[in-house]
């Protein structure tokens, strides 16, 4: 008998213990108090933060909450660096985290990526409030959006496929519709430019191949369908959006014939339209020798001057032409750790196909000491002091060889909360 009572009393304990751990007083705070604490947490302590108990899981849980926190970080918080190594026959996903209050920021440590063994080779789309979108780079088929510290994950229905084509991307969310959504610009030939193409190349000379072609194809997280908005008038750079602003992507135009000078182009992601965003009065932006990027939240324009010299030109009022000023001027700058090394022995494959048109270095973004995060030859981070003019090279333990380095906002977003049940 009393055997048969103890198993009952041990649940008794059991449940009493939970009812204990869930009275943590936390869930009780004011909203802009836990949204205050979270904040001020590495990501990695943030993940484990679910775990404590029911209670707090529901408050990492909660929408509002990972929205809120967006917002926070955005102002007050380093980012947190992804690196994608392109390594053989499957890549890998590093990630190092710039917060202060991190012990283990000189650690760069991999993520898990739970959809690997179906995709095991990929490029990173981009980065949006704590969401990655990578996609196939094998056969150009499948999309995947996932937040890689939750390791919750949604994969893309397929879209339309041609024969011959070339693939641009852009992955974003706009501020007003509240809505994520993945673009794909298709270039592509028909079967009879192709062949055409292909018989004459024998005494033609080597040149790169023209897709006379478009398809802009949206996809919008949380719906079932693409969606085709037909032909785009740009030539876009073969590589993904690299800016991120005001709930627009942008992309730097190829130089055509009858357009010789490089455009920047907008794609709203609200009213689905593309614009072209007035230029700084700099020369060189008409030529291939300049890159964007975002510095706290505002367009930028990096631009490659004589003897490795660098400026970055920020448009302060969006799509406002008189706004754009020059905030930097970088001076010609080579890693220790690079000056000795053979550069190009052993590049991987797709860091020479994605590579800044040869360019040394690639901006990417503000720390909040004032300092310009730089990356040089996919190898080395570097910091830039522009009060001092000074250099720092950043030692990681356990950084890849060759990387590409997306800026990321670690964060709780959940795709699942975004898309329909």
């Amino acid at each position: 008998m009393d055997s048969d009572d103890e198993p009952p009393a041990k649940r008794r304990k059991t449940m009493s213990a939970d009812d204990q751990i869930q009275t943590t007083k936390m869930e009780n705070l004011p909203h802009e108090i836990i949204v205050d604490i979270l904040s001020r947490l590495p990501i990695t302590s943030l993940v484990q933060f679910k775990f404590v108990c029911r209670g707090w899981r529901a408050i990492a849980q909660d929408p509002l909450l990972a929205d809120d926190m967006q917002l926070s970080w955005k102002s007050v918080s380093n980012p947190c660096l992804i690196l994608h190594c392109d390594s053989p026959i499957r890549n890998q996903l590093y990630f190092v985290d710039f917060s202060a209050q991190n012990q283990d920021k000189d650690k760069v440590k991999r993520l898990y990526v739970p959809f690997q063994g179906t995709m095991p080779e990929f490029d990173a789309v981009g980065s949006c409030n704590g969401l990655l979108c990578l996609s196939d780079s094998l056969y150009n088929d499948a999309l995947y959006v996932y937040n890689p510290f939750t390791m919750d994950y949604v994969e893309l229905p397929k879209s339309r496929q041609y024969p011959d084509q070339e693939l641009v991307f852009g992955f974003g969310y706009h501020p007003k519709t509240k809505e994520y959504k993945v673009v794909k610009i298709v270039y592509y030939r028909n079967s009879s430019s192709s062949s055409s193409s292909s018989s004459s190349s024998s005494y033609s000379r080597v040149r790169r191949i023209i897709y006379p072609q478009s398809d802009v194809q949206v996809f919008t997280i949380g719906g079932s369908t693409w969606r085709s908005l037909g032909k785009v008038p740009y030539q876009f750079v073969r590589k993904p959006s690299e800016a991120l602003v005001s709930g627009r992507l942008h992309w730097v135009s190829r130089p055509r014939r009858n357009h010789p000078a490089r455009r920047i182009i907008s794609f709203d992601l609200a009213d689905e339209q593309f614009a072209e965003v007035p230029k700084p009065d700099c020369g060189g932006l008409n030529r291939c020798n300049f890159h964007l990027s975002v510095l706290r939240g505002c367009l930028a324009a990096a631009v490659y001057g004589n003897y490795g010299k660098l400026e970055v030109w920020v448009m302060k009022d969006y799509n406002v032409k008189e706004s754009w000023i020059k905030e930097f001027s970088i001076g010609a700058y080579m890693p220790k750790c690079l000056k000795l090394q053979n550069l190009d022995r052993d590049r991987p494959f797709k860091i020479w196909k994605n590579a800044s048109n040869g360019k040394v270095v690639r901006v990417l973004c503000l720390l909040d000491n004032g300092e310009i995060l730089l990356e040089y030859k996919n190898r080395v981070l570097v910091s830039y002091d522009p009060k001092k003019g000074k250099f720092r090279d950043l030692v990681f333990q356990g950084i890849p060889n060759w990387f590409q380095t997306i800026v990321h906002a670690g964060s709780f977003n959940w795709i699942n909360s975004n898309t329909p049940p």
